[in-house]
C-alpha cells in the first residue's frame, strides 16, 4: 500500500503540536502521576507535593482541588472543546469556569483522577503546564487576532513564539513572583496590556515595518500600578533579546523575601523607569544578540504551523445579513452588542456572552460547550476563542449564516446580547471557591445582572464595566472595572467596596475608592444609583467613564451615600 504523504490537516487558530510536543506531555503526565501516587501513599508530605502539583495547574481551595487547564493565547478548536466538555461531565460537576487569563478551571476535580485528565488532555494536546507558580504564565493576545481590520501583526505567531520560548525556561521556572505577558497586535489595546507585568502593542514603524510599544511593571492586586512606557520601537527580531533582558533583571533584582513585595511592577517603582531600563538596556548589550535573533524565516515557519481558513463568502452575504436583521429585531440587537467587525468581506466574528442574566460568568455547562463547538465547526473552521472578558468567540463567521448561528446560540441559552454593557460582568469565583477571598462574588454578580437584564436598559445605559474580586488580589480586575467591586471581610461579614472610573485600555486608569464598603444588597441598590445618575448627568452619547472624568466623584458619591 502505498504511503499517506497529504500533509496534516492544521488546526484553524493555533499552532499544530508534532510529535516531539506530544511526547514531552506524555513523560509530563506520567512525572505527575507517580509524583500523585506518592502523595496518595503519604510518601510524599503536602508541603513537598504542593510545589509538584501548582507546576501542573493543581490549586487546593477550600472544599476541593481546582485544576487549571492552558490554553494557549486563548484559542482552541472543537475537538479540544469536547474534551473539556467530557473532562466537565466526567471528573468534575459538569461545567467549567472561563477565567480573564484566557484558561478554564475546574473546581471540583479529586487528587486521583488528575493523572487521567492531564492524559486526556494531552491526548488533544492540552496541558495544565506553567498555570500556577513563580513563572511566565499563560500568554495572553486580542480575541479577535487573525481577523481584527485595525491589526497590523497576528499576535497569535508571536504569543506562541513566547509560549515556546518561556515553557520550562532554565533561568525563569522559580521567578521571584508569577508573571504575565499580553500582545496586542492592533494600536487599539483589548488586551490591557498596561495592566500586565510585559505588555505588548503592535503599532506602524517609521520605516513600514510593525514594532512595538513594550509596557512593564503593570499589575492588579494589592499595589495597582499602570506599566511604564518602557521602549516604544522594538522590532520584531529583538524581542526574544529584549523581553530575556526585561525578566533577568528582575530575577537578579526582584524581591524574594516579602511575597507582597515580590511582583516586577515593585521593582519597577523602587528603581524608577530611567534606573530599570538602564539596566536593561545594559543586559540587552551583553547578550549575544545574534543567539537570541529571531529572523523572518523562523516567523514564517511558526505561522505555517497555523491553519488558514479558506474565507469564501458570497457576493451578497453583506446583503443577506442586512434582510435578517431588518426581520428580526431580536437579532439586529444581538448583532449590535456581540459582533465584531472582519478583515474580510462577507465576514464577521461573533461574540458569545458567557454572562446570561442572572447567571454565573465564565461558566459554561458541558452540553454548552459541545453545542459551542458543534457550532465552530458548522460555522467558524473548528476555531474557538477565549477572552479575557470571559466571554468566546466565533472569529471567522460568513454573514449570511450569522442569523442561523444566532438562532442555535439562542435555543442552547447562549444568545445574550450584552458584550460590552452592563450585563457583560467580570467576575472571580469568591469565596464559593477561593480560599483567598474574603467575600463571595458570584452571588452579587448575578443580582446585579438580574436588575439590569432588561436588554433595551442595558443599550441605553451603554459601555459600561463591573469587574467584581472577592479579594485584593483582583482576580476579578476590580480596579480596571468602570465600576469595580471588592469583597472585603467586616467582623466576619462580607462587605463590598465601590471603585470608580478604572480602565483597562489604552486609557488605563485605576479606579479611585468611592466611600465606605456596603453589605451585598445595598451596594446592588447604590451601584442602581450611580446609574440614574450617570443617565441624568450625561452629555448625548457620553459613556460613564467619560461622564465620570467629566463630573468626578462628588455627584456618584451624592447618589450612592446620600440614601445609604
Amino acid at each position: 500500500m502505498q504511503a499517506d504523504t497529504t500533509a496534516p490537516t492544521l488546526p484553524v487558530g493555533h499552532y499544530a503540536y508534532d510529535q516531539v510536543d506530544r511526547a514531552f506531555l506524555a513523560d509530563r503526565v506520567e512525572q505527575f502521576r507517580d509524583q500523585v501516587a506518592r502523595r496518595l501513599s503519604g510518601a510524599l508530605s503536602e508541603d513537598e507535593f504542593k510545589p509538584l502539583r501548582l507546576m501542573n495547574g493543581l490549586y487546593l481551595q477550600l472544599h476541593a482541588y481546582m485544576l487549571r487547564i492552558a490554553i494557549p493565547y486563548g484559542m482552541l478548536d472543537s475537538r479540544q472543546m469536547r474534551e473539556l466538555a467530557h473532562i466537565a461531565r466526567t471528573y468534575d460537576r459538569d461545567y467549567g469556569h472561563f477565567t480573564t487569563r484566557q484558561n478554564l478551571q475546574f473546581n471540583w476535580i479529586r487528587l486521583e483522577d488528575t493523572p487521567d485528565i492531564l492524559g486526556r488532555l494531552a491526548g488533544v494536546d492540552m496541558h495544565a503546564i506553567q498555570t500556577s507558580g513563580n513563572c511566565i504564565r499563560n500568554v495572553t493576545c486580542d480575541q479577535f487576532a487573525g481577523a481584527a481590520v485595525d491589526e497590523l501583526v497576528d499576535p497569535r505567531v508571536h504569543a506562541e513564539i513566547l509560549r515556546q520560548w518561556s515553557t520550562l525556561h532554565p533561568e525563569f521556572s522559580f521567578l521571584p513572583r508569577k508573571f504575565k505577558i499580553a500582545i496586542s497586535g492592533s494600536p487599539n489595546d483589548r488586551v490591557a496590556a498596561r495592566f500586565h507585568d510585559i505588555g505588548l502593542v503592535a503599532k506602524p514603524g517609521p520605516d513600514g515595518r510593525t514594532v512595538f510599544d513594550v509596557f512593564v511593571g503593570g499589575g492588579m492586586g494589592r499595589t495597582p500600578i499602570i506599566g511604564v512606557h518602557l521602549r516604544d520601537d522594538l522590532p520584531e527580531e529583538d524581542l526574544l533579546a529584549y523581553l530575556e533582558a526585561i525578566i533577568r533583571v528582575y530575577n537578579e533584582y526582584g524581591r524574594r523575601d516579602n511575597i507582597y513585595k515580590a511582583r516586577i511592577k515593585i521593582l519597577v517603582q523602587a528603581l524608577g523607569v530611567e534606573g530599570y531600563r538602564a539596566r536593561v538596556d545594559a543586559e540587552f548589550a551583553a547578550m549575544d544578540r545574534a543567539l537570541y535573533r529571531l529572523p523572518p524565516e523562523t516567523v514564517a515557519a511558526i505561522r505555517a504551523r497555523f491553519g488558514t481558513p479558506d474565507l469564501d463568502a458570497p457576493a451578497d452575504a453583506a446583503g443577506h445579513l442586512d434582510r435578517a436583521r431588518r426581520a428580526d429585531p431580536a437579532f439586529d440587537r444581538w448583532v449590535r452588542t456581540n459582533t465584531h467587525p472582519h478583515r474580510t468581506a462577507g465576514y464577521i466574528s461573533a461574540v458569545i456572552s458567557l454572562k446570561p442574566d442572572g447567571g454565573i460568568p465564565g461558566d459554561a455547562t458541558s452540553a454548552q460547550m459541545d453545542v459551542i463547538a458543534d457550532l465552530a465547526d458548522r460555522y467558524a473552521f473548528g476555531e474557538i476563542r477565549i477572552t479575557h472578558m470571559q466571554n468566546l468567540v466565533l472569529g471567522h463567521v460568513r454573514q449570511d449564516a450569522l442569523h442561523a448561528l444566532w438562532q442555535a446560540l439562542r435555543a442552547a441559552g447562549l444568545a445574550t446580547a450584552n458584550i460590552g454593557l452592563i450585563g457583560d460582568i467580570i467576575a472571580c469565583p469568591g469565596l464559593d471557591y477561593c480560599s483567598l477571598a474574603n467575600a463571595r462574588s458570584i452571588p452579587i454578580a448575578q443580582k446585579l445582572s438580574a436588575r439590569f437584564a432588561n436588554p433595551e436598559l442595558q443599550e441605553s445605559i451603554g459601555d459600561l464595566q463591573i469587574k467584581i474580586s472577592g479579594c485584593i488580589n483582583a482576580c476579578g480586575h476590580h480596579h480596571a472595572g468602570h465600576i469595580g467591586i471588592l469583597g472585603v471581610d467586616k467582623k466576619g461579614e462580607e462587605f463590598f467596596q465601590l471603585t470608580l472610573g478604572g480602565s483597562a485600555g489604552s486609557d488605563a486608569a485605576i479606579g479611585e475608592i468611592l466611600g465606605p464598603a456596603l453589605p451585598e444588597d445595598a451596594t446592588v441598590d447604590a451601584i442602581a444609583r450611580l446609574v440614574d445618575a450617570y443617565l441624568v448627568h450625561r452629555t448625548g452619547e457620553e459613556r460613564f467613564l467619560d461622564t465620570y472624568r467629566r463630573l468626578g466623584a462628588a455627584l456618584f458619591k451624592d447618589a450612592v451615600y446620600a440614601t445609604a
